[in-house]
């Protein structure tokens, strides 16, 4: 494991704990709100709890953390994560248990990587090109109908795909604008998102939830969307799209396992097959090690950073020396080689592509 990269892969495994703990609790509050409803409630929770943490960390009102050109791309995360994604797996959930809604949602990861490869141009080589075709085959298994109490419509397993296709998409327009804030990121997402929905369901004849229905769905919103997403813009940062995607398709796991230890859903044979699958992807993807030689251009942004490798510079006068930092910096042209993942200082072409290093 690179270093560096250490604090990015905790931020994705702690997105998916709580992303993955929120997919089985959104089911049980399935009965108290309407799927279109809950979606924006839960989307509220994650934009009003975070906004708040933003207005204390800050002491107040900042600016804008983005510039005129991402703002484009957070909008259309915003749509495609934010109103799209979350409508389709509530409504999937009507249609399908928790505990296999949960694995099917690990098609996410491999949905974000081959967009992040073929569309976004990130690189992605062997480990994790079978690692993707191992996760898709247990999804495939997962979706596969049965007749019994326990399984996966189609029209449940494909509203839950469809969900995954819009995260997937969401996640490749987010990492392009990982490098801002992650509390305002995924603070803009939630409140766009959650007034969008709520009103729509208020719109279609939704009927407002008892009291403790609404704290229920705002406060799983807040953990399981509002600060789940906050660290997985960090693992954007850091680890690129299709790595990032790698570690937070451990996800379904931890809601699968949590609807079956819980809830006590059932589970059919074809449920097991599809978690060795998936978790045999998802380790290939955890062990992949990717280096070459690679040039850095002239680049100048602003990041919270610490002075390695990528980050040598001059500071004003009155630097206290504290790291990590935040401010505007440039980066010279630079020529190098050791591992590394298409983080914000890493977005560059592989011609031919380049392959896993073993």
């Amino acid at each position: 494991m690179i270093p560096a990269a250490h604090a990015a892969v905790w931020a994705a495994l702690a997105a998916a704990l709580l992303f993955g703990a929120s997919t089985p609790l959104a089911k049980a509050l399935l009965g108290a709100a309407p799927p279109v409803l809950l979606a924006g409630l839960l989307y509220a929770g994650s934009g009003l709890g975070l906004s708040l943490v933003r207005l204390v960390r800050a002491r107040g009102f900042t600016s804008l953390p983005l510039t005129g050109p991402e703002w484009p791309w957070l909008l259309g995360a915003i749509l495609a994560g934010g109103v799209l994604g979350p409508v389709l797996l509530m409504y999937g959930l009507v249609h399908t248990s928790a505990a296999q809604a949960s694995l099917l949602l690990n098609l996410e990861s491999v949905l974000t990587a081959l967009l992040a490869w073929i569309v976004f141009r990130e690189n992605a080589g062997r480990r994790v090109v079978l690692g993707m075709a191992l996760i898709a085959a247990g999804g495939l298994l997962l979706a596969w109908p049965t007749q019994r109490g326990g399984g996966t419509s189609l029209i449940g397993a494909a509203s839950v795909a469809a969900a995954c296709a819009f995260w997937a998409l969401d996640n490749n327009l987010t990492r392009r604008v990982s490098a801002g804030d992650p509390i305002f990121i995924a603070a803009a997402k939630g409140l766009a998102a959650g007034v969008t929905n709520i009103a729509l369901a208020l719109a279609l004849g939704a009927h407002w939830p008892t009291p403790r229905a609404t704290a229920a769905a705002l406060t799983v919103g807040f953990l399981g969307y509002g600060v789940s997403l906050a660290l997985y813009v960090v693992a954007l940062r850091g680890l690129g799209a299709a790595r990032a995607g790698a570690y937070f398709s451990t996800a379904p796991f931890v809601g699968a396992a949590l609807a079956i230890a819980v809830f006590g859903e059932p589970v059919s044979p074809l449920f097991f097959v599809a978690a060795v699958l998936m978790a045999v992807g998802v380790w290939l993807h955890l062990t992949e090690i990717h280096e070459h030689e690679h040039a850095h251009r002239a680049l100048t942004h602003a990041h919270s950073h610490r002075h390695d490798a990528h980050h040598q510079h001059e500071h004003a006068a009155g630097w206290d020396r504290s790291e990590p930092h935040t401010h505007e910096h440039t980066h010279a042209p630079l020529v190098h080689t050791h591992p590394h993942y298409p983080d914000v200082h890493h977005r560059h072409t592989h011609s031919p592509p380049a392959e896993d290093a073993e």
